[in-house]
């Protein structure tokens, strides 16, 4: 196995990625999340890719145009469909004995990656879709997830001896209370879009929701939640950093990878 940094072409543009060599006939093609380079948060995604690969299995990754080393103007996961596109048309032809690529995205990747029907991947593995369309709306996290919060605080008995010597604002209280009584928001005209994109594709899906994360939880509130192609993660955050979370996503790849 290696690592090779390459260049290729997307529009009139000159895109940057990495591959991770590995013999096996499926390769992972990951697209990261908003403005985040190809080695991922705290270099997750180099970390993960370089396991991966040595698990057996080619791994690509790559800036869409306007971040990191890639040239153009960057217009956003909406616009990325050509940007996934031409990446994997890189990948395929550096590694023209791979019969199958998963895709993987996390946050606004994933999204991409579903409003796009997949992009001509064989697979998906969705991470924490982002479905949040006003700014406003991002600190906020649904109904379900507030009242998951309480729940999981009434059953620590050190929040409830908080709560029975006034250690806890009433106020702030009360008004959790009454979000968490609200009913579940209808789902975002983007949220739809994903979902109807994602019904156009008819390769294995699996959807990956880290528990602690508000993109999930929001996710979550938006979508079908008896959809049996979710798996959570507890106490994880948004980029896995955490060790077990980190060895559940690993694991959850391999799962795609040698399916």
């Amino acid at each position: 196995m290696s690592r090779l940094p390459l260049t290729f072409p997307c529009s009139s543009n000159v895109l940057a990625g990495t591959l991770d060599t590995a013999p096996a006939l499926t390769g992972l093609l990951i697209i990261g999340g908003g403005s985040e380079i190809r080695s991922g948060a705290f270099s997750g995604q180099a970390l993960l890719a370089a396991r991966i690969a040595a698990a057996g299995f080619p791994v690509f990754r790559f800036d869409r145009r306007g971040i990191g080393d890639s040239d153009g103007e960057d217009r956003g996961f909406r616009a990325s469909k050509p940007d996934i596109a031409a990446a994997l048309s890189a990948f395929r032809a550096m590694t023209p004995n791979v019969e199958r690529v998963i895709g993987f995205g996390n946050c606004d990747g994933a999204s991409a990656l579903m409003l796009g029907s997949g992009i001509d991947c064989d697979g998906l593995v969705l991470s924490n879709p982002w479905v949040i369309e006003d700014d406003a709306e991002q600190g906020i996290p649904p109904p379900a997830a507030i009242r998951s919060r309480y729940a999981e605080k009434l059953r620590n008995p050190r929040e409830l001896a908080r709560l029975l010597t006034g250690g806890v604002d009433l106020h702030k209280l009360s008004r959790g209370i009454l979000s968490a009584m609200k009913p579940k928001p209808a789902p975002t005209s983007l949220a739809q879009d994903m979902a109807a994109g994602l019904a156009g594709f008819d390769g294995p899906v699996k959807i990956l929701l880290a528990a602690k994360d508000r993109t999930a939880q929001v996710f979550e509130g938006a979508w079908n939640t008896s959809d049996d192609r979710i798996a959570r993660c507890e106490n994880a955050g948004h980029s896995y950093v955490e060790p077990h979370a980190r060895e559940w996503l690993y694991q959850q790849l391999l799962a795609a990878l040698r399916a």
